[in-house]
C-alpha cells in the first residue's frame, strides 16, 4: 500500500475519533437547557464531559496537521475556500470551552442560564457545519486550474449540504442523549433514556436519506456496505437503549458515526477533493500530497507517538467511568 493511501486512511481514522468523541460532547452540550431542570441537574450533566472534553478536541488539532503536513494542497483548497464556515466552528469551539470553565465562576443565575444557552448555540453551530462541510468535500466544489475554490458560502448550503449537516446535528444529539443516560443516575437517567427512541428514529430516517443520497452520487459497492452495517448498527443500538443496556447503546451510536464516516471516505477515495467544474480539477491523494520523504519521517513519528495518545487518553476514560449523581453535583460551591 502506498504512503498517500495510508495517510489517507489514518487522517481517515483522525475524523472517526474526533466525531465519535467530540459527538457526544456536542450533544451533551445541545441537550444543557433541555435535560437541565435546575442547576444541580446541569452541574451534573456538565461534570459527565468535564474531564474529556478538551482531550476530544485534541483530534481534531491534529487532523487538520495531519492534511496540512501529507496533503499541503488538500489544506490549502479546503481551508480557503471553506474559511467561512470553518471560522464559524472554531468561534463555536471557543465559546464552548469558555462557557464550560467560567458558568460557574459566579453564583449569579443570570450568569449561569447566559452561558449555558452559549453552550448550546456554540455545541449545535459546530455539529451542523461539521456535516455540511463533508456533504459538500464528498460531492464536488467549484475548483479551477489552479486549484483554488470558486463558490462562496451559499454554494455550500445546498441541498445536499444541509442534510449531511442535519445528520450529524440529529447523531450527534442522540450519541449525546445515549451518553448522558449512561453516565447519569435518578430522574436524569430517565428523562435521557426516554428520549432516545424518537429522537433516534428521526436521526435514523435522516441520516439514511443522506447516506443512500451520498453513495448514489459518489459511492461504490463498498461504501454502499458499510453505510448499510452503519445503520443496522444504529437500530441496534437504539434497541439496547429499550432494554436498558446504556454501554450497548453507547457503542451501536459510535460504531455509527465511525461506519459513516468510513462510507464517506471510501465514497471519495482516491480523490481528495473533488471538483464540479471539471473533473480534471478534482485533488486526488497523488496529486495533493506531499513527497515521499516527508510521508515516511510521518509514519515513523505516527508509530511511535499515536499508541501513547491512545493509552493516555483511554486511561482518562477508565479513570471517569462512574456514574455522575445528580446529588454529588448540588453539594459542590
Amino acid at each position: 500500500m502506498e504512503l498517500t493511501t495510508i495517510w489517507f486512511a489514518l487522517i481517515a481514522v483522525l475524523w472517526i475519533g474526533y466525531f465519535v468523541l467530540e459527538g457526544f460532547d456536542f450533544g451533551v452540550g445541545m441537550l444543557l437547557p433541555i435535560l437541565g431542570r435546575n442547576e444541580p441537574e446541569r452541574r451534573a450533566i456538565l461534570r459527565t464531559i468535564g474531564p474529556v472534553w478538551d482531550g476530544n478536541e485534541v483530534w481534531v488539532i491534529v487532523a487538520g496537521g495531519a492534511t496540512f503536513a501529507a496533503f499541503p494542497e488538500w489544506y490549502a483548497t479546503l481551508f480557503s475556500g471553506f474559511y467561512l464556515p470553518l471560522f464559524l466552528i472554531l468561534v463555536g469551539l471557543i465559546v464552548r470551552g469558555v462557557g464550560i470553565e467560567y458558568r460557574n465562576k459566579r453564583g449569579a443565575v443570570a450568569w449561569r442560564a447566559r452561558w449555558d444557552t452559549l453552550i448550546a448555540i456554540s455545541s449545535f453551530l459546530p455539529a451542523l457545519l461539521w456535516g455540511v462541510a463533508f456533504a459538500n468535500i464528498v460531492a464536488g466544489v467549484p475548483i479551477d486550474a489552479h486549484r483554488n475554490y470558486t463558490g462562496n458560502l451559499f454554494t455550500l448550503l445546498n441541498p445536499f449540504g444541509l442534510l449531511g449537516g442535519a445528520t450529524t446535528l440529529l447523531l450527534f444529539l442522540t450519541h449525546g442523549l445515549v451518553f448522558l443516560a449512561l453516565k447519569t443516575e435518578g430522574d436524569l437517567r430517565e428523562r435521557a433514556n426516554r428520549l432516545v427512541t424518537p429522537v433516534g428514529l428521526v436521526t435514523a430516517v435522516v441520516a439514511v436519506a443522506f447516506l443512500a443520497w451520498a453513495n448514489v452520487q459518489t459511492g461504490t459497492a463498498i461504501s454502499s456496505v458499510v453505510a448499510v452495517v452503519a445503520a443496522l448498527c444504529f437500530v441496534g443500538g437504539l434497541a439496547a437503549n429499550r432494554v436498558r443496556r446504556e454501554g450497548w447503546a453507547f457503542l451501536g451510536s459510535a460504531v455509527t458515526i465511525g461506519l459513516a464516516v468510513v462510507s464517506l471516505f471510501l465514497a471519495l477515495f482516491p480523490e481528495v477533493m473533488p471538483s464540479s467544474t471539471d473533473p480534471a480539477f478534482s485533488l486526488t491523494v497523488t496529486n495533493a500530497s506531499s513527497t515521499p520523504y516527508t510521508l515516511t519521517i510521518m509514519t515513523v513519528v505516527a508509530v511511535i507517538f499515536t499508541p501513547i495518545v491512545l493509552i493516555y487518553q483511554g486511561w482518562t476514560y477508565w479513570t471517569f467511568r462512574k456514574r455522575v449523581m445528580v446529588q454529588r453535583a448540588k453539594a459542590q460551591p
